[in-house]
């Protein structure tokens, strides 16, 4: 069997998987700071599912729908406010932090980001779609194993249009634990590039994070400091969340 294992660094990429056939694809979607951890920190502390939205309307249109959702996301990094909204302040912005149990159990979560929704949303026709960070990456990584895709799309969401550094470590890291499986089909460049940016990183996981922009960023501001190192716990959870046929991310258990 032919198989084949590709990364998309960048929302250009990833939206033009509407040009592709996925029914034999597999997609790993990174978002590691901070939408893809948060999915996964939400869903470990008792979430009943996420619901990945695109934009701010498409939030509103499902809390008019359902009053008991949770609206959660941001904008630049920040939660949204009412300003952006036309009077509704969203429950929870985009720190892993804020999904604890008190606040998530048992509750459906809408959630729209700058760019980890987007890249879940442009995955969503193929065969199987799981949701990675560094947080559940061997549950990730098993769930792997356990399907062994004929190929496999490694998907960085990336930041406003631009590659994400701590996407591509994350990529990297995924890269190098599958490598087995794919190592004798095609191999794009890309897995090279991140596989490189990952061995350069890998005993030092915060630091690498930190130093990439997004990173820089969150760093720079006290109240969201403490989301990088808290991203860069590695397996934290032993879960792969999927996203399923109506694009709502769920905990199998």
């Amino acid at each position: 069997m032919n198989t084949s294992i590709e990364v998309l660094f960048t929302p250009a990429e990833f939206a033009a998987l509407a040009q592709r056939d996925l029914s034999e694809t597999a997609c790993i979607v990174f978002d590691v700071l901070r939408a893809t951890s948060s999915m996964v920190t939400a869903l470990a502390h008792g979430a009943q599912a996420v619901v990945p939205v695109a934009t701010i309307p498409d939030a509103l249109a499902w809390r008019g729908r359902d009053p008991d959702v949770l609206l959660a996301g941001e904008r630049n990094g920040l939660r949204i406010r009412a300003v952006l909204t036309g009077g509704v302040e969203f429950d929870l912005g985009n720190s892993p932090r804020e999904f604890g149990p008190e606040r998530v159990r048992g509750r459906t979560i809408v959630m729209t980001t700058t760019n980890g929704t987007r890249a879940l949303e442009a995955c969503r026709p193929a065969a199987h779609v799981w949701v990675g960070a560094f947080l559940n990456l061997t549950a990730v990584v098993e769930a792997l194993r356990r399907v062994q895709p004929r190929h496999l799309l490694v998907v960085c969401s990336g930041t406003i249009e631009q590659a994400a550094f701590e996407d591509a470590l994350a990529a990297g890291a995924l890269c190098e634990a599958v490598w087995e499986l794919y190592r004798e089909g095609e191999v794009a460049d890309s897995v090279q590039l991140a596989l490189e940016a990952w061995r350069r990183h890998a005993n030092d996981l915060a630091a690498g994070l930190g130093s990439g922009r997004n990173g820089r960023r969150l760093l720079a501001r006290p109240e969201l400091r403490d989301d990088v190192s808290f991203c860069a716990m590695r397996d934290r959870y032993a879960f792969a969340p999927t996203l399923d046929a109506n694009a709502i991310v769920r905990w199998l258990k």
